[in-house]
């Protein structure tokens, strides 16, 4: 919707100030003196918008109590960098810690494994597969730079993984997550909470 109004600006030739969706950036849209059916259509999308900001206020609501329920979630939030949304999706997608037989299958269910080309005298490891859910992938991403920031244990390995590298960065933050991923799936399987020394 946002960008639908910035494209009938566009339209229009106005340049949009900034905070445009500040309370007084949209008092200046709906002062703005444009042709009548720019602005039924400038009404319609911010309606839209308005309703759409609602509707994602209240699923969060409902997400939130439903995860204060679960214990699931409430056992994943000790890990420093782990929110709610990280939690849910993860609990979510796995369901049953139990149906896997290894703490080390869940990169392959995450895509968070590298690729792998071999032939006889090759073996070739490439991006990661990027199979399964992609927003678990983005969440567990986000987690590990979160935990880095917040726990010294999540740090070390963190830099374990980039190995004093600068150029590993990337490579060192999936492999991050992937550990993250197991940690979360012991978790779930022994019902632990977080230790902080391990």
């Amino acid at each position: 919707m946002k960008n639908s109004i910035r494209a009938l600006l566009r339209e229009q030739a106005i340049k949009a100030p900034r905070g445009l969706w500040t309370k007084k950036g949209i008092l200046w849209l709906t002062q703005l003196d444009l042709p009548e059916t720019t602005r039924w259509r400038m009404y319609e999308h911010m309606v839209d918008s308005w309703l759409l900001k609602r509707r994602f206020s209240r699923f969060t609501r409902q997400l939130d109590q439903i995860a204060a329920r679960h214990p699931g979630v409430a056992l994943l939030r000790t890990i420093p960098g782990v929110g709610t949304r990280t939690a849910e999706a993860f609990v979510a997608w796995v369901d049953d810690a139990r149906r896997f037989a290894r703490t080390s299958q869940i990169g392959d269910y995450f895509g968070l494994v590298p690729r792998q080309d071999a032939s006889a005298r090759r073996n070739h490891l490439g991006h990661i597969t990027k199979d399964g859910p992609g927003c678990v992938r983005q969440l567990l991403v986000e987690a590990a730079w979160q935990g880095i920031r917040r726990s010294g244990v999540i740090r070390a390995k963190y830099e374990q993984f980039r190995r004093g590298d600068k150029e590993r960065t990337k490579k060192a933050i999936v492999a991050t997550a992937h550990w993250l991923a197991r940690v979360m799936l012991s978790m779930l399987r022994s019902g632990e909470v977080w230790r902080q020394a391990e």
